[in-house]
């Protein structure tokens, strides 16, 4: 396994970067409504006498510190939301225990990302003739600081494996028992691309909806269609 101490850590930069998230998924209103984790955990208190769905809008804050919720930025929700919906089945850095806010340098990039793992994901479904999927497209904006740098693992590494996510899922551990902030690393998807794998949200600073783009499947994914775009 690829060894966290031959990793450079990242310095400071602010970047800029793009995911689609499923548009099935709305924003969490509770993470956008409060300034500070005080008022949040005032606020969820309350807000659970009533609302017995909260649990399920919210997720489970068992599985990250409040204190890492980037509360009182634009998009807290769209931030926060990998770590408290985790996906059980894991992903690249991830073996499904914990979350990962994924972030790719272009929306191109995300698009080929999210495309892969949906033809994968909807193939095994044999009854699906014809669907259409629609996801938000956002633009991220986070520091890189404290990441570890992957660029520098060759491409040819486990961890860049196509399907077999073994490796970069030790990586992936390592870095979250060693409180790293996530790692930046060449796309498998895209060439020539980069994405981040944040382990926390508390370097995020901004993230908006900017568009909204359709994947049709028709026995594979045929068409990725923009629906709508920033006005200007």
């Amino acid at each position: 396994m690829v060894a966290l101490d031959t990793l450079p850590l990242c310095g400071e930069k602010q970047v800029e970067g793009y995911r689609l998230v499923n548009s099935k998924f709305p924003p969490i209103g509770l993470f956008d409504d409060v300034a500070d984790d005080a008022e949040f955990e005032a606020l969820y208190a309350l807000q659970a006498l009533t609302n017995p769905r909260l649990r399920n809008e919210a997720g489970d804050l068992g599985l990250i510190p409040v204190k890492e919720i980037p509360f009182g930025i634009r998009g807290c929700s769209y931030a926060t939301a990998p770590f408290t919906h985790v996906n059980p089945d894991g992903s690249r850095f991830s073996d499904g225990s914990f979350g990962v806010l994924y972030i790719a340098d272009t929306l191109a990039t995300a698009i080929a990302e999210v495309r892969y793992h949906q033809q994968t994901y909807w193939q095994n479904v044999p009854s699906l003739h014809f669907e259409r999927f629609v996801f938000r497209g956002l633009k991220c904006e986070f520091d890189e600081v404290a990441c570890r740098d992957g660029l520098i693992i060759r491409r040819s590494d486990p961890i860049y494996a196509p399907n077999d996510y073994r490796a970069s899922q030790a990586l992936g551990s390592a870095l979250r028992e060693e409180k790293c902030a996530g790692v930046r690393y060449h796309s498998v998807r895209q060439a020539n691309a980069i994405c981040w794998a944040l382990m926390t949200p508390q370097h995020v600073k901004d993230v908006i909806q900017t568009t909204h783009l359709e994947m049709i499947w028709n026995g594979r994914i045929t068409q990725v269609n923009r629906l709508s775009a920033p006005p200007g």
